[in-house]
């Protein structure tokens, strides 16, 4: 069969079930599950893999599940990424009321969207026209939340990266992959479009405890030593260097206090900061974090307390492979039209999919479907079909044009692909970055 035969197969059979994918996302939405919690999501692509006759690897990562369709001979092997996790919004009309944790971002759409690629492929009997094979992966803890708690997990050796798709790297979940195919949801106006070709900012994370000396806040506050004091004039030394970062650096530094001292009658001793310092280049990154660490020691210093500041691995920047961004693009604007697909900018939020793409040939495009602010109250997947079956379209096609002409393209992009990290170096590589 031609490339095209191939597609039109693999669309109808993601359409016939697209009311299944569509409760699926849905699902997923009602149940949000922070970062390395998504049990009960892991379930429910376990039981849909099972369903599909796949064989799959779960508890990868504590939740991550992995299935892999094998094609017709040695060839390439693509994966297709879903994130399990959810945001923390407590004002969100649909957050969990315990745990605060919704589905703000999108998630939800993008293991819906991957288990529609398997759907795809699995009923449309095409793997026997393709070499290689397809890695579907359900990935956890994209969102890099709740730092303390992954700091227990990692002090008690659960994992080592604070992200899901670090620890698939590290556990060596991406040594049998080429290349990664996802996509992520884009909120804002309610319209059809498709984003290509962007990047994003990476970031280190910084888990920061400032140490004083407790007393009695009201008879005797001379007596103390205010870390809370320290902590703020380190927030205002922050500030003051922003003006010293360069636009096209796109640094940003966002800290929050998560622990601001134990009872007001006493002198603040042990107060805790958590922040990234994101910027677009590695260089930039480690730049700015050194001025930051600068300030947060000034302001400790100070008041005579002492600061503690925990370096710990972020995500590395985002680059789309072109190629392939150029395959996806073509795909989807046989699907929605030329006008619909825009080139992208450069993001600064910040994923783990950089990870992925510093080590092998990745593609990240943003799909609309979406209205409301990412990753706040009012969020939604507006447009179902945007949300959840034109992105399982889209990657499937993509998929097929590079496996297509004994994966042609796949050679090709792999063979010219440069990393910026060799596979077996990632793990040394971030430790001489935060040490």
């Amino acid at each position: 069969m031609s490339a095209e035969e191939l597609k039109r197969k693999v669309r109808k059979a993601i359409r016939k079930r697209a009311k299944e994918i569509t409760q699926i996302g849905d699902q997923i939405f009602r149940h949000p599950e922070l970062g390395f919690k998504e049990f009960e999501t892991a379930k429910l692509v376990q039981r849909t893999f099972k369903g599909l006759g796949l064989p799959y690897e779960s508890d990868i990562a504590i939740t991550g599940v992995i299935a892999n369709l094998e094609g017709k001979g040695k060839g390439p092997t693509i994966s297709v990424m879903g994130e399990l996790d959810s945001v923390l919004c407590y004002s969100h009309p649909y957050a969990d009321k315990t745990t605060g944790a919704v589905h703000a971002c999108g998630h939800n759409a993008q293991i819906a969207a991957m288990l529609g690629v398997a759907m795809g492929f699995v009923d449309a009997r095409i793997m026997n026209e393709l070499p290689g094979a397809i890695a579907f992966m359900a990935v956890p803890a994209e969102e890099y939340v709740e730092m303390e708690y992954r700091l227990r997990l990692r002090k008690d050796r659960k994992i080592r990266f604070l992200g899901g798709k670090q620890e698939f790297i590290r556990l060596g979940k991406m040594d049998s992959v080429d290349m990664t195919v996802k996509h992520h949801t884009r909120s804002g106006k309610s319209e059809r479009k498709v984003w290509v070709a962007g990047t994003n900012n990476g970031f280190v994370g910084k888990a920061i405890r400032f140490k004083g000396r407790e007393a009695h806040a009201g008879g005797a506050p001379d007596r103390g030593i205010n870390a809370l004091n320290a902590a703020l004039l380190g927030i205002m030394g922050i500030h003051t260097l922003r003006e010293t970062f360069k636009d096209s650096d796109h640094i940003r530094v966002h800290p929050i206090i998560t622990r601001g001292g134990d009872l007001v009658n006493i002198v603040p001793a042990d107060v805790r900061i958590e922040t990234y310092v994101r910027g677009k280049t590695t260089d930039a990154i480690l730049k700015a974090s050194r001025k930051v660490n600068r300030a947060l020691k000034s302001g400790a210093t100070t008041v005579g307390a002492k600061v503690e500041i925990e370096e710990i691995p972020g995500y590395l920047p985002m680059k789309n492979e072109l190629e392939m961004s150029k395959i996806f693009g073509e795909n989807a604007k046989r699907l929605l039209g030329k006008a619909a697909v825009k080139q992208d900018e450069h993001k600064t939020g910040s994923t783990d999919t950089g990870d992925v793409s510093a080590i092998m040939p990745a593609i990240e495009p943003s799909i609309s479907g979406a209205t409301g602010t990412g990753h706040g109250s009012d969020y939604k997947i507006a447009d179902k079909e945007m949300g959840y079956i034109i992105p399982a379209e889209l990657m499937a096609m993509t998929v097929i044009d590079l496996l297509w002409d004994d994966a042609a393209n796949a050679h090709r992009i792999i063979k010219t692909f440069k990393p910026e990290v060799e596979r077996k170096e990632y793990v040394r590589y971030w430790e001489r970055l935060v040490h």
